[in-house]
């Protein structure tokens, strides 16, 4: 027999053993290893203790040249008969906001924001917007205390800068005015439960309700509250309802309003959303303007009106310092004085913005806002106007 032959047999066959010892001992180091990660899975590890206070800091800027194409009309929307003193165009800080959010412990934040660009009118209750405490309990309960904007309405949950219009709606202000909205001092509780399938947001404020900055005059407080309904998660489908009640004279006062909001994406790069929102309610800062003999005893009789539509158009290019162009018209409807002296606004304002950063980072928006009234009263602000604007933002 052939040496040579038996000893190649002889070593194919042991390389044959050793290949196979070789899969089994890995598969069996695999299977221990499997068990390994399972078991680790399974052993709570202590977090790294994490250390406070921490802090976060940002901002936002935000710069707009305006021209105003209507006659004898000046940039803040007053009409001047005799055509004297008209300032028809101009470069403004509309904002300069600086925030600092301060977790003090895991659960506790305290949070302000300032706007630089009010020094340039009087600062006496300007300047000075949030500046409040959040406890967070868990995800069904936070507690707020100090000025914070309360809950009423949808365009009380988030910042300005990432509105698709040029501003907030008209009614934002005038039911700020009436202590409803914008920045108001007082106490809060929120969060949020799941009804079912559907996510519901909850928030309940008692406020002063005479603005920012300011002590109250009186011992009435404004009660509202916002629930808000996540009926579909791939439109973002939501609806909400809100509601306010106080008193003025002993008199009960009331605000109401209703909002929905979805978003369809048509293919990768465009997509359509939309929000719309009406508001009713007493308009107290009217009935206090007027002499007690100017005024009737019946304080329903001064309500206030709105509604406002909001769709917008975006096309995604996703550059790194061109990410879209979406282009927004908001239609608003807005009545002061809707019982006794009906004089409607209406507001349209399309608008075309380039974003150039994400999440609005930093963008050009360029439109105009178009306002109408059914009478013009000359010398005043409530006159017809064309107020063209270039806005340039940025988030740092």
């Amino acid at each position: 027999m052939d040496i040579s032959i038996v000893f190649n047999k002889t070593a194919l066959s042991l390389g044959v053993i050793m290949l196979f010892s070789f899969i089994g001992l890995a598969q069996e180091k695999e299977t221990i290893k499997e068990e390994i990660l399972v078991f680790e899975e399974e052993v709570s590890v202590e977090k790294p203790e994490e250390t406070y206070p921490k802090f976060k800091v940002g901002g936002v800027f935000q710069a707009r040249y305006l021209s105003n194409f209507k006659h004898n009309v000046d940039i803040n929307g007053l009409q001047h008969e005799n055509g004297e003193g008209v300032v028809s165009n101009t470069f403004d800080i509309k904002r300069m906001r600086v925030f600092m959010n301060a977790k003090i412990t895991e659960n506790l934040e305290v949070v302000t924001l300032v706007n630089f660009a009010d020094f340039k009118s009087d600062p006496k209750t300007r300047v000075l917007e949030n500046a409040y405490a959040k406890y967070t309990v868990n995800r069904y309960l936070q507690i707020t205390v100090g000025q914070f904007r309360p809950l009423f309405g949808r365009e009380e949950t988030y910042a300005v800068d990432i509105v698709k219009s040029i501003d907030y709606s008209n009614s934002y202000y005038l039911f700020g005015s009436n202590g409803w909205m914008s920045f108001q001092i007082g106490a809060a509780i929120t969060g949020s439960v799941d009804l079912g399938n559907i996510p519901m947001s909850y928030g309940l404020s008692v406020t002063n309700g005479n603005g920012k900055n300011t002590t109250d005059n009186n011992d009435e407080k404004n009660y509202s509250s916002r629930l808000l309904f996540n009926i579909d998660k791939a439109h973002k489908f939501n609806v909400g309802v809100s509601g306010g009640l106080s008193k003025i004279d002993e008199k009960t006062i009331y605000a109401a309003g209703a909002e929905a909001a979805a978003e369809f994406k048509l293919d990768d790069r465009w997509s359509v959303d939309f929000q719309l929102e009406a508001k009713q309610g007493i308009n107290q800062t009217l009935y206090n303007s007027l002499p007690i003999d100017a005024r009737t005893d019946n304080v329903d009789d001064y309500k206030m009106k709105s509604f406002y539509v909001l769709p917008n158009i975006r096309y995604e290019l996703g550059k790194k310092h061109f990410q879209a162009i979406e282009f927004a018209c908001r239609y608003e409807y807005l009545d002061d004085n809707a019982s006794l002296n009906s004089n409607p606004r209406q507001t349209w304002v399309p608008m075309l913005s380039l974003e150039f950063l994400k999440n609005y980072a930093a963008r050009i928006q360029i439109g105009m806002q178009i306002d109408n009234y059914k009478k013009n009263i000359e010398n005043t602000k409530i006159y017809n106007s064309n107020l063209a604007f270039v806005q340039f933002q940025c988030r740092f």
